[in-house]
This record gives C-alpha cells, sequence and structure tokens, in this order.
C-alpha cells in the first residue's frame, strides 16, 4: 500500500494505491470514493477528498505510512461508512544490501543476476549496472518503494528471470552531487545490512 498527497498538483486529495487494475470502477460515500476491480469487484484503492479536513496532510508525494497514519486513514473510512480496514507493510522499502552473488544473466551482454541479501531476506535481483560486484554494500529498493521521480518498484521479470527489488543508483535515489554516469552507489563497510537508507527529505 502507498499513500499519495500533492495539494498543489492534484488538489487536497489523498490517493490511498492497494494494487493496480486495468479494470477500475468507483463508489463514493461522503468524502470518499472506493476504487475496485469491476471484475473481481477487490479493492484497489482509495481517493480522500477535502483531505485537509482531517487534518495533518502536507507534502508533495508520497506519505510516510506509519501505524498512527493507517489507523487514522481506517478512522476516515469507518466515517463515511466504509466496514474495510487498511493493512500496511510498515517496514522500509529502502535498505542497505549485501551483494552475496552476481552472474551474468544467460538471454543478455549487459545484465547481471544477483543475490542480495537484504538482512530479513535474500532477493534476486536482475541489475543492469555496469558496476555492481559480488561482496558490495549496496542500497535496495524493495518491492512497494516509491523512487523520488514517482516510479513505484514491482516484481518483474526481465528477459525470463525474475527480480524483485532494484539496486540503485545515487541519482536514482536523489541524493545531492549525485554523478550522472551509470553505475549503482556502493557504500562503505560502515553501513549495516537490513538497516533503513534514508532518502533526503
Amino acid at each position: 500500500m502507498n499513500v499519495f498527497y500533492n495539494r498543489e498538483g492534484i488538489g487536497d486529495t489523498l490517493i490511498v494505491m492497494i494494487k493496480e487494475t486495468e479494470h477500475a470502477a468507483y463508489e463514493k460515500r461522503g468524502t470518499v470514493a472506493r476504487i475496485y476491480d469491476e471484475k473481481t469487484k477487490e479493492t484497489v484503492g482509495f481517493n480522500i477528498f477535502e483531505a485537509s479536513r482531517y487534518g495533518g496532510f502536507e507534502g508533495s508525494g508520497p506519505v510516510k505510512l506509519t501505524e498512527a497514519l493507517v489507523d487514522k486513514l481506517n478512522g476516515i473510512l469507518a466515517e463515511n461508512g466504509f466496514n474495510e480496514k487498511l493493512d500496511a507493510d510498515l517496514s522500509p522499502k529502502f535498505v542497505v544490501g549485501y551483494v552475496k552473488e552476481k552472474e551474468k544473466h544467460p538471454d543478455s551482454d549487459h545484465l547481471s543476476i544477483c543475490q542480495v541479501d537484504t538482512g530479513t531476506e535474500t532477493l534476486q535481483i536482475v541489475c543492469g549496472a555496469p558496476n555492481v560486484e559480488a561482496g558490495q554494500k549496496v542500497v535496495v529498493a524493495k518491492t512497494g518503494a516509491v523512487m523520488p521521480n514517482g516510479m513505484i518498484i514491482k516484481d518483474a521479470v526481465l528477459r525470463g528471470v525474475a527480480s524483485s527489488g532494484m539496486i540503485c543508483s545515487a541519482r536514482e535515489l536523489g541524493l545531492p552531487n549525485a554523478p550522472q554516469k551509470k553505475g549503482i552507489l556502493v557504500l562503505d563497510g560502515q553501513y549495516e545490512v537490513g538497516s533503513e537508507f534514508p532518502l533526503p527529505k
């Protein structure tokens, strides 16, 4: 689940995105619209209009998920006649990873298949950076992460190989003075595998 607020860009509307659908329909109650898949009837998101009346929403992009925010959103849904409860994964989405293994992609000259330890699990990530190597500490954007440019990281299959997450460059992370050349950000040894990597505000 991801939450977005951009008053200047789209007005006083809080967007709660649970999953994507190609067959969206909606029902509105009070200041809340439930977005659902027309075929399966599964809820895929909510739009909360006049969000400022509920207080505390600001910024222009992703809203950090916290337990307090989820409780607040569930209160807004209940107030507007919806019985559904939102449940969010509150674990960090940008974490320090350790590249345990790297092998050449069997169907690409520039892609590598990496096994990356993120502290709680090992992710298989297909990476196109020329400087990725086993033994590096790197920044991993896990599935569900919202990049500074607004892109949401999803599980993918790249030339027949499954990939979960992305190994990031400094530029992709929006870090100040990031080099513009291709290549992932390689961290020094002081970073702890599995710890959250803070993005600039």
